[in-house]
């Protein structure tokens, strides 16, 4: 009884802060509004001056899309569905309407005169390398117990091979070192990875570039998968194209949400919504729904991080600087405003079909979500259950989108030596 009462009251008290801050979420986002569209006008003009050419954007009518038979290529109905009362009354009147996003520049130039150009950002590009970065772990010769193993690690969003390399390479047991080889991808356009700003980083351009950075170039005829957050859907992606060579596939926080029509904005509208608290939605809807002031946002923060690294480095005794810290700058606002919306949001539509693939090939997937994630709500991984009924998913309390495997490392690790072996009998080609 006493319980009960605890829980209607805090029931009460939150749907209380909520109608407080709904006038506080109109104005914020209305003044948002307004801003990005002025913002639109300020980047046409700099992006003439600057580089000879204005850089398409999303705020003119839908044009044409790439020809993508399988949908893996098609851009989001996300990119030029965001509602903005202001984007149309700023642009009359304006000489040369947006580009079309299907002529976006790519030229002779790797990176926008807003995007960092440093050796670490744009090594290697120029030179026509265009292969992902990959931190690889090898048994030592000689010393394999058994046949070895392959296991491809996809991070998520604003993240890099960092998150498995700083936290659960570590803590696999020497057994594991010896007999598994160890693949730890940056993404097209995060980390160390080149981040063309000719590619629109749709499903179709992460695949191709894990296949022909990953897969072929290793020579994997079999492999096990572990993905987080954003990393969950391209992996989904990657096991239904290789379902004969996958063994296993372990995903963290997926962010699923089940294929049907207007989907992508059902995501963003989900892991997106327009609110001013808590502070962790706030900055995601910003970067979402306003493609000019995420452009500013990662002018000041990404194209300068040389200086804020070294800010942090003077401030802070050990001189460490936290993997994610650095992980937030190692991007453009071009690759991750379209992974976001291409990936995340347009990839929605493909889901079942990919379950529907994998369920049938029969392969094993683990799923472990945090009972406290905010980003993406453990009921994404009940639903994703329900498409894939064969699926496990672990639900680990006091967890969220970050902890579920920061501060558990030891604990993941084993569950994921666990999942492997329990495989290891199984034969892919």
């Amino acid at each position: 009884m006493g319980s009960s009462s605890i829980q209607s009251g805090n029931l009460l008290l939150i749907k209380f802060l909520t109608s407080l801050l709904a006038p506080l979420n109109f104005i914020v986002f209305f003044f948002l509004d307004f801003f990005d569209a002025i913002l639109c006008v300020i980047y046409r003009y700099l992006d003439q001056f600057l580089e000879g050419k204005v850089t398409a954007c999303y705020c003119g009518s839908r044009g044409d899309e790439r020809e993508n038979p399988d949908g893996e290529n098609e851009l989001s109905e996300t990119l030029y569905g965001r509602r903005n009362v202001f984007r149309r009354i700023v642009l009359i009147g304006f000489s040369g309407r947006c580009e079309d996003s299907g002529k976006m520049n790519g030229g002779s130039m790797w990176n926008r005169w807003s995007d960092c150009g440093c050796s670490s950002c744009v090594d290697g590009m120029e030179n026509g390398n265009q292969k992902l970065y990959v931190d690889v772990r090898q048994p030592a010769q000689g010393r394999r117990e058994k046949p070895e193993e392959n296991v491809i690690f996809l991070h998520g969003f604003l993240s890099s091979s960092s998150l498995w390399t700083e936290t659960v390479f570590p803590n696999l047991s020497e057994t594991t070192k010896q007999n598994y080889r160890l693949f730890a991808v940056d993404l097209l356009g995060f980390g160390r990875s080149p981040k063309p700003r000719d590619s629109f980083y749709t499903m179709k351009d992460h695949l191709e570039k894990i296949e022909e950075s990953v897969i072929r170039q290793f020579g994997l005829n079999s492999f096990h998968l572990v993905a987080h957050s954003m990393g969950c859907l391209i992996a989904l992606a990657l096991a239904a194209k290789y379902s004969k060579s996958v063994k296993t596939i372990t995903l963290v926080a997926p962010p699923y949400f089940p294929s049907k029509d207007g989907a992508a904005m059902t995501v963003l509208e989900n892991l997106a919504a327009k609110r001013v608290w808590p502070p962790l939605l706030f900055g995601s809807s910003v970067m979402s729904w306003y493609e000019h002031v995420g452009r500013c946002a990662c002018f000041f923060i990404c194209r300068n991080h040389r200086i804020w690294e070294w800010i942090l480095r003077r401030t802070n005794r050990r001189r460490n600087i936290d993997f994610r810290v650095i992980d937030l700058t190692k991007h453009t606002h071009h690759s991750a405003w379209h992974s976001m919306h291409n990936v995340i949001c347009g990839g929605a539509k493909l889901m079942d079909g990919y379950l529907d693939e994998l369920t049938k090939a029969g392969i094993k997937i683990d799923i472990y979500h945090g009972n406290r994630d905010v980003v993406a709500p453990i009921e994404c991984s009940y639903n994703l259950k329900k498409k894939a009924v064969d699926a496990t998913v672990n639900m680990v309390r006091n967890a969220n989108h970050q902890t579920i495997i920061l501060g558990r490392e030891r604990e993941f690790a084993q569950d994921l030596e666990s999942t492997w072996s329990n495989t290891a009998h199984i034969e892919r080609s």
